[in-house]
């Protein structure tokens, strides 16, 4: 009923309230004559301030004077000697007057309680609205399955999600009133009296922790806290989301062991590898002055006793002295191919047109009259050590000018194209014998060879030596051939230094 007052009064229209306090005065009136005529008097006075407050309380202020008014003179004029006349006499003034006070106050008691009231009732509107609205809230927040939960600045946990109650175990009537921290032990990675200043400060704090299930399990949480704050500024409760990252967690701290030992497998196997270069390097070396004395030895032995052997033992002889000097040349590669490991770079801008003249030149020998057509491209400069490239160029374009050897007309392209504007790729492309993609894989491996020695000669560590220099370089190296119809290989070469 109280709630509907405020309506009452604004549904009634003006005329309907001022003439609610004609009629309430008009009724107290009619009821005390009529009590005055059975003989009881006194009682015009409370009656009177009846009306008053009924029409203060239904009709508002404007109305309450107008029965303050009319009851006034009413009473003058009806209970107040002379009677029937509005003349008041000096002796009865003090108690018109303490009539008029009584109803002044009552109307004033009447206003305030009601506008209180009033407001009262608003207050609880609003506080049901706002009920109503984080009582939404809560069953929207409810219906995820991401673990939220509310608690207040000593840490009290308020609110307790499902998602909370999936990761961790407890329901909400288990979590809430509990303290979080200790419920949950959580582990902070830095002391809270930091976190909480930076949760003050900023509103907000993200991090990892560590915090125990009901089970008793561990789990990883992505957490990340909220500050509310109420209309002073003053925090009054904090909001706190957290996701399982235990999986995610334990498989970086897989990985960083994987890491781990890659790394010392790395160390171990550089280790070894400086080891294997440094012990080829060595036996090549001391293999060269036996080689170089079987190799003059037999050559003197041919010489003083050709006149006493016969064919098949300068066969014999032929045998040896090609043996000697293919494995000195063997030596030869393979020291050179442990030099380019062991070797600095000396990296510098290199004319690329101007590297690949020079390589022709050197490979001019090797020709012998042959028909070859070259087409060679406009070429780009490179960042790289002169040396080692010149020395993987004459590899590759050997490599082209013997295997086209059985071709009446030999083609040798050697062009580029860029990748990307950092790097540069260089290719020589023959039409020469070609090879077998599904043995692409050992064509750079040293001592791999695709084609019988006695076909085409070679030591095999040519193609292993240009990857070696490329690798070197930040680059890579790879091929593609068809038999019969020829091969091409790329280089990809920095077209800048770093």
């Amino acid at each position: 009923m109280a709630k509907r007052r405020p309506s009452l009064l604004k549904e009634l229209h003006p005329i309907q309230r001022y003439g609610l306090a004609v009629v309430s005065v008009a009724i107290a009136l009619g009821m005390a004559l009529l009590m005055q005529r059975y003989s009881l008097r006194g009682v015009e006075f409370p009656l009177f301030l009846f009306a008053i407050a009924l029409t203060v309380w239904f009709a508002g202020d404007g109305p309450a004077v107008l029965a303050v008014v009319l009851s006034s003179l009413a009473f003058n004029y009806f209970f107040t000697e002379p009677l029937y006349s509005l003349y008041i006499r000096t002796t009865e003034l003090p108690y018109y007057f303490v009539f008029i006070l009584f109803a002044i106050l009552l109307t004033w008691f009447s206003t305030v309680r009601r506008r209180v009231e009033r407001e009262l009732l608003q207050s609880r509107d609003a506080l049901e609205r706002e009920v109503a609205e984080r009582t939404q809230q809560a069953n929207l927040l409810n219906l995820t399955h991401d673990t939220i939960f509310v608690r207040d600045t000593s840490d009290i946990i308020t609110y307790w999600n499902r998602g909370a109650q999936e990761l961790y175990g407890w329901t909400a009537e288990e979590a809430i009133g509990q303290h979080s921290h200790q419920l949950l032990q959580t582990v902070f990675p830095i002391p809270i009296d930091e976190v909480r200043a930076e949760l003050l400060r900023t509103g907000r704090w993200d991090g990892e922790l560590r915090k125990t299930k009901a089970d008793g399990s561990r789990v990883v949480v992505a957490s990340r806290w909220s500050l509310r704050r109420d209309e002073r500024g003053q925090a009054v409760a904090i909001l706190e989301t957290n996701n399982d990252i235990s999986d995610r967690k334990r498989r970086e701290e897989e990985i960083r062991k994987l890491n781990d030992e890659l790394g010392k497998r790395t160390t171990d196997l550089e280790a070894s590898n400086k080891e294997l270069e440094a012990f080829a390097y060595s036996i090549s070396h001391d293999l060269r002055a036996p080689i170089r004395h079987m190799a003059g030895y037999a050559e003197l032995l041919q010489k003083n006793s050709a006149s006493v052997l016969d064919e098949k033992s300068h066969r014999y002889m032929m045998t040896i002295l090609e043996s000697a000097k293919r494995m000195g040349t063997l030596i030869d590669d393979l020291l050179g191919f442990s030099r380019i490991g062991r070797a600095e770079t000396r990296a510098t801008t290199v004319n690329l047109d101007l590297l690949v003249k020079d390589v022709l030149r050197e490979v001019q020998q090797d020709i012998d009259g042959r028909n070859i057509a070259w087409k060679i491209s406009a070429l780009p400069d490179l960042y790289g050590d002169r040396s080692m490239l010149r020395l993987a160029l004459v590899n590759l374009v050997s490599n082209a000018v013997k295997f086209t050897r059985t071709r009446p007309q030999a083609e040798i392209e050697i062009g580029c194209f860029e990748k990307n504007k950092d790097e540069v790729v260089v290719f020589i492309r023959d039409n020469g014998v070609g090879f077998d993609m599904k043995y692409v894989d050992k064509l750079f491996g040293v001592f791999r060879r695709l084609h019988p020695a006695e076909a085409f000669e070679g030591t095999g560590i040519g193609l292993a030596t240009v990857q070696r220099i490329i690798l070197r370089h930040g680059g890579k190296v790879w091929a593609e051939g068809l038999v019969d119809r020829g091969a091409t290989f790329f280089l990809s070469v920095p077209s800048h230094g770093s």
